[in-house]
């Protein structure tokens, strides 16, 4: 979003939303980071802001992209995807030009905040109700990116009807940011099914929401037969 589009007061809540949010996540990623998902954080950041550079017009004087934080919060934990997308949004509006100043903290709120708690807690609910495999985590990946990404469509509406400052109706609004990230949600849903999926396949140990599915999964380990014990031969 870029600046202009809501008032200061309306920013102002946004910007304590995204920097209480940064700081509870900084104290509570130390638990999901380890040797394991540390790399994979770095290439999550890098994989994220690569596809979010990819912008196109929806209307109403905003763009629209990919947004990528349900599949950093499968990927590495919802606090490290919390960061991830956090330092994504800072690099894009401070030296990319890619979203206001002013609205950074609301960028970061939407869609740093509410795309990763809201996809981390669909992908939670669907496994509960899929069979408990690894195989499970692509459609639930798929179910959190589609609704993640019209939920802070949603949300964005929402600040525009208390603050919004533009001069475009709230129905114009409504209508390009969720009518076309309702396609948005689709296509970033298919994009993190094959990514999870494709992850699990190979290692399923470096996806942070497959884990329990792992932990609960039986492994069938096959003792050696005994050798058979020989006799001593007398001379």
């Amino acid at each position: 979003m870029p600046d202009g589009f809501l008032d200061a007061p309306t920013s102002i809540a946004t910007g304590a939303v995204a920097a209480a949010a940064v700081a509870v996540s900084l104290r509570r990623a130390r638990h999901e980071l380890d040797d394991k998902t540390a790399p994979l954080t770095g290439l999550v950041a890098a994989f994220v802001f690569a596809v979010q550079m990819l912008n196109f017009p929806v209307g109403a004087g905003t763009s629209g992209h990919l947004l990528g934080g349900a599949l950093a919060a499968i990927l590495v934990g919802p606090w490290t995807a919390i960061l991830c997308m956090t330092v994504v949004l800072l690099v894009q509006g401070l030296f990319f030009a890619d979203g206001g100043i002013t609205a950074l903290g609301t960028n970061i709120t939407l869609m740093g905040v509410v795309t990763v708690v809201v996809g981390w807690a669909l992908f939670r609910l669907t496994l509960r109700l899929l069979p408990r495999r690894p195989a499970s985590a692509a459609p639930a990946a798929f179910v959190a990116a589609l609704v993640s990404v019209p939920v802070a469509a949603l949300c964005f509406v929402g600040l525009y009807a208390v603050g919004g400052t533009a001069d475009i109706s709230f129905k114009a609004v409504f209508a390009a940011m969720v009518g076309w990230h309702v396609l948005i949600g689709l296509g970033e849903a298919v994009i993190t099914a094959l990514t999870v999926g494709s992850v699990i396949a190979v290692r399923p140990d470096l996806v942070h929401g497959a884990r329990s599915l792992l932990a609960a999964r039986e492994l069938t380990v096959r003792e050696p037969r005994p050798l058979a014990a020989k006799g001593d031969r007398s001379a």
